[in-house]
C-alpha cells in the first residue's frame, strides 16, 4: 500500500502541472491565484477591523490628498472616476461581451456575464458585512453616503481590465506586447484607485482590499468555465474515440 502512494502523488501532481486535461496546469494557476487574494483580502480585513497601522496610514493619506488637491487633477480624477463607475463598468461589460458575442467566443462572454454583475453585488454584500465609514473630512470634494469597505469602483476596475488584459494575453503575440497589455490595465486599476482616494471616497486599505477581492473573483470565473470548457472538450473527444 505504501509503495503505491508514490505513484498516487506522482500521477497526481503530473495531471495538476499538466497543460492539457480538465484539472491541470490552468486550475492548479487558479487555485493559487484564488488563495493568494482571499489572504490579501483577509490580511488588510483583518487589520481594519482591529485598527492596525494601515487605519492610522488611511487617515493620514486621506488628509494628505485633500491638502494637495488642485481644480485641473480633481476634474481629471472625477472623469476616471465616473467613468468606471457603475453606469460605465456596466456599459464597457455589455460592450465587451458584444465583442465576445461577435467573436463567437461563448465561454469568455459566459465569463464577462457572471464576473462583471456578481463582481458588483459581491463587493454590496461585503460592504454590508463590514459597514465601515467612509473618510470624514473637511469640505471633501465628493460626499456618498453609502459604507467605504471594499472599494466598489476599485474592485469592477479590477474585475473588467484584468478580464480584458486576460483575454488580450491570449490573442497578442510576444512578450513585448503582451507585456504592454498588463501593464495598461493595471495602469487603469490604479487609477480608478488613486482617484477614489484622492476624492476623499475611500481609504488606501479600501482600494487595496477591492483589488483582492476583484482579483479572487475573476480568478474563480475564469478558472471555472475554463474548466468547463476543457470538461466540455474531454468529453467531446471521448465520444469521437467510442465512435
Amino acid at each position: 500500500m505504501l509503495n503505491l502512494l508514490p505513484d498516487r502523488l506522482h500521477r497526481f501532481l503530473a495531471a495538476r502541472f499538466s497543460p492539457e486535461g480538465e484539472m491541470g496546469i490552468h486550475f492548479t494557476i487558479g487555485i493559487v491565484l484564488i488563495l493568494a487574494a482571499a489572504w490579501a483580502f483577509g490580511a488588510i480585513a483583518e487589520d481594519v477591523v482591529e485598527g492596525s497601522a494601515i487605519t492610522l496610514l488611511d487617515v493620514r493619506l486621506a488628509h494628505w490628498f485633500r491638502a494637495h488637491a488642485s481644480s485641473g487633477f480633481t476634474e481629471a480624477m472625477l472623469f476616471v472616476t465616473h467613468w468606471n463607475g457603475i453606469l460605465g463598468s456596466s456599459i464597457m461589460g455589455a460592450l465587451l461581451a458584444a465583442w465576445f458575442w461577435h467573436r463567437k467566443a461563448h465561454y469568455w462572454l459566459v465569463v464577462v456575464l457572471v464576473s462583471v454583475p456578481g463582481g458588483m453585488l459581491l463587493n454590496v454584500a461585503l460592504k454590508h458585512v463590514f459597514r465601515r465609514a467612509r473618510p470624514s473630512l473637511e469640505d471633501p470634494l465628493l460626499t456618498l453616503s453609502t459604507y467605504s469597505f471594499p472599494s466598489g469602483h476599485t474592485a469592477a476596475a479590477t474585475v473588467f481590465y484584468g478580464l480584458l488584459a486576460c483575454y488580450l494575453v491570449r490573442r497578442v503575440r510576444g512578450w513585448p506586447k503582451r507585456t504592454a497589455v498588463v501593464a495598461a490595465c493595471c495602469l487603469m486599476v490604479m487609477l480608478v484607485a488613486l482617484s477614489r482616494m484622492y476624492l476623499g471616497v475611500h481609504y488606501l486599505s479600501d482600494v487595496l482590499a477591492a483589488s483582492a477581492e476583484g482579483a479572487a473573483w475573476l480568478a474563480v470565473c475564469i478558472t471555472a468555465v475554463s474548466t468547463l470548457q476543457r470538461r466540455r472538450i474531454a468529453r467531446a473527444r471521448g465520444r469521437e474515440v467510442a465512435a
